[in-house]
């Protein structure tokens, strides 16, 4: 009795050092949390496709791992290279001249008070709108040189991961203490979340962006292109999504006296847009994993405050992550001594 209490001390003394280094080794390296998790996702999505080159078409890990950086890098990351240079350049004109969003505001402002007698601004709001635009377009551009290095630490740790393919997998079985079966199915739900969120959620903003931009040109809009790509971005935003973006500028169509183009783009988001994105997150839905919108309006604030714009994406995991630890604890532990 006395030597299998001393064997548990020695365990659990043993487990709160180990807990001890990870928290440690963690906080330390919290700086690459980011490149690793985005390494983990392009791994779980390349994982079939890689085993299918090393298995079926005989090809070594080394050129497989650099098959999927290169295609990753023109499939994915050389678009989003290229929205963010036009971002960037809009962002420099309207640093040089926040009248650009200033004004179009006092002249909206102006219809309010003449036919609504409401006033949109003051003098405070602007001073404080003013200095929010600046706060937040230097914060825009040290993010831009954070995504830089997150992307070669990415593509660093990607390239180990799939050089030592199914390494981290059996690593996870024989350490964790779960049975197969459940260490399997967590397997299963991390594949579909992973897809849901890191192909579902950018799909519909594409899908969404390019909906809203047919009504724009119609609309003969300047600039069309660009608030397009706003407006996708806004689709991520449960609830609101992307009536955050084209309400706003109907309103302002028609308050600026462009009264058919605001009144056909409010036509057309609620009819054409909202249709369209019932049919994808539908479509998406029945061949993904669907995930709650709880799940997604927490995730895009968690992950938005702690890793920045690559949080869209990760936020989102990392619920659907614990989600799944804690149904396999209950199935683990729970479920049978309930029964």
């Amino acid at each position: 009795m006395l030597q299998r209490q001393d064997y548990k001390i020695n365990r659990y003394f043993l487990l709160a050092i180990i807990i001890l280094f990870a928290i440690f080794l963690l906080y330390s390296l919290v700086q690459f949390l980011t490149a690793f998790l985005a390494a983990i996702m392009f791994y779980v999505l390349s994982k079939s496709p890689v085993e299918w080159l090393i298995k079926k078409k005989r090809w070594s890990k080394p050129m497989a791992a650099l098959l999927v950086i290169v295609v990753s890098f023109f499939i994915i990351l050389l678009p989003i290279s290229l929205l963010a240079t036009m971002l960037y350049s809009k962002i420099i004109s309207v640093t040089s001249n926040t009248q650009m969003i200033i004004g179009p505001l006092k002249s909206l402002d102006a219809y309010l008070q003449v036919h609504f007698h409401f006033t949109l601004l003051s003098s405070k709001n602007i001073d404080q709108l003013t200095a929010w635009l600046t706060n937040f377009i230097s914060s825009a551009l040290n993010q831009g040189l954070n995504l830089v290095s997150d992307i070669s630490m990415m593509y660093f740790f990607l390239y180990f991961l799939i050089v030592n393919i199914n390494r981290m997998e059996a690593a996870v079985i024989f350490y964790l203490p779960f049975k197969r079966s459940k260490i399997k199915m967590f397997g299963h739900e991390l594949k579909a979340q992973t897809l849901s969120n890191a192909v579902g959620i950018p799909l519909i903003a594409v899908v969404q962006g390019l909906v809203i931009y047919i009504s724009f040109l119609i609309a003969g809009m300047n600039e069309a292109g660009f608030w397009a790509v706003i407006t996708g971005f806004s689709s991520i935003v449960p609830v609101v999504g992307t009536a955050l973006v084209w309400v706003p500028v109907a309103v302002y169509l028609i308050a600026t006296g462009h009264t058919w183009q605001g009144i056909f783009i409010l036509a057309w988001g609620s009819v054409v847009l909202s249709i369209v994105d019932n049919f994808v997150r539908f479509a998406l839905a029945k061949r993904m994993a669907d995930v709650h919108p709880i799940v997604t309006v927490l995730g895009v604030i968690i992950g938005l405050h702690y890793f920045g714009i690559t949080g869209l994406i990760f936020g989102p995991l990392l619920i659907s992550y614990f989600i799944i630890l804690l149904k396999i604890y209950y199935l683990e532990f729970q479920s049978s001594s309930r029964a």
